[in-house]
């Protein structure tokens, strides 16, 4: 089943962007990601679980969340 992830991520450049899209390429489920530098967000999409989204994201070293208000939404 799809589920769409949205997560608050500290990056502050394009390096920081192409580390979180590395990471992204190699996780096995994602369909579609999105990473939005000027709003440190990522939104990810495809047959994956929350919280290995959450784990392969803070591999990259960056300080990252839930983004707050979609945390709890039901699937």
């Amino acid at each position: 089943m799809a589920e769409t992830v949205v997560l608050k991520v500290g990056m502050s450049c394009e390096g920081c962007v192409g580390a979180v899209k590395r990471v992204l390429n190699k996780m096995e489920g994602v369909e579609t990601y999105d990473v939005n530098l000027k709003e440190q967000k990522v939104t990810v999409k495809g047959n994956v679980k929350p919280d290995a989204v959450l784990q392969t994201v803070s591999k990259t070293g960056k300080e990252t969340s839930f983004w707050p208000e979609e945390k709890d939404i039901a699937k």
